[in-house]
């Protein structure tokens, strides 16, 4: 109750500031700006507002997930990690970041282990929040997972992931479903995911992206606006944040646009259409972004 509280507070106090157009707080200002939903903040700001709108949901975030997605967001991520094959090719050393509540990375040691026999592929789990990262380990403590060499959880900021930790050309396969959207910076994001990663080894992003479908689109703007507030706020008590979700759904950039970030960082992608540098789940309502390191 704490926490939510002050993000409203903080949520409010970012509205003053904006509609001021002048914002003073206590960290310097770089001059740059970030959205957060759709209200234009300093770039400085974004991440302690995000970790506001998390630190109110972490208790009931699977659960809401749930509810709001009819429960077809797991089947988007097991799409996601089905996609990639872990273990086919021998064990890997993967990282996934944002992940703090463990679902891919318990999906992708699940997979390995299930498809191919692989008990050694390893996945180290890495998120901003240490909430989100506590409800991940109490997660995996009810998994075979848990104290082996497998997972590991890490709080760290993926625009800047300590290089003394998260090395050069580390990592077989880097991961982030419904997170890279939250963050200040999706270049930064994009340029340490290809630091860390090793030649030949592979990028994928999960997210939210744009409907192509016109009436499918209606509708989605429908649920979306109207629909997930109104939940978040009879379920959760919390309507703010899962408009703040919905916002960022909608300021996200397209699949081009994103798959062309995704190229800009260094990454080689297939071609600029569904089924080449990405592939559209449910019309585009989610889409699975892939890249590798070429060098």
């Amino acid at each position: 109750m704490l926490a939510r509280a002050l993000y409203r507070i903080r949520w409010h106090r970012s509205s003053i500031l904006v509609r001021n157009n002048h914002m003073q707080t206590s960290r310097p200002s770089s001059g740059r700006t970030a959205s957060f939903g759709f209200r234009t903040v300093p770039e400085e700001d974004k991440e302690f507002l995000v970790k506001g709108v998390f630190d109110s949901i972490v208790s009931t975030y699977d659960q809401m997930n749930d509810t709001l997605s009819f429960g077809v967001h797991r089947l988007w991520r097991d799409t996601f990690v089905d996609s990639l094959k872990p273990g086919r090719k021998g064990p890997l050393r993967c990282i996934d970041v944002a992940g703090g509540t463990g679902s891919i990375a318990l999906r992708i040691l699940d997979h390995a282990r299930e498809k191919y026999a692989d008990r050694e592929t390893s996945v180290e789990i890495v998120d901003i929040n240490a909430q989100m990262l506590a409800e991940g380990q109490k997660r995996f403590k009810k998994t075979m997972y848990h104290y082996t060499p497998q997972v590991s959880f890490h709080e760290a900021n993926a625009q800047e992931l300590p290089s003394s930790q998260f090395k050069d050309n580390t990592y077989d396969l880097y991961t982030i479903a419904f997170g890279v959207r939250y963050c200040t910076s999706i270049p930064a994001v994009l340029k340490e995911a290809h630091r860390v990663l090793k030649p030949g080894a592979t990028f994928a992003c999960l997210e939210f992206s744009k409907v192509g479908n016109p009436l499918l689109s209606a509708l989605y703007d429908q649920y979306s606006f109207n629909v997930i507030p109104f939940l978040g706020a009879i379920l959760a008590g919390d309507r703010d944040s899962y408009q703040y979700f919905v916002e960022s759904i909608r300021t996200f950039p397209s699949q081009p646009e994103f798959a062309q970030m995704i190229r800009d960082a260094g990454f080689v992608t297939g071609g600029n259409h569904d089924g080449g540098a990405w592939t559209e789940l449910w019309g585009g309502v989610a889409s699975i972004h892939t890249g590798v390191k070429i060098m």
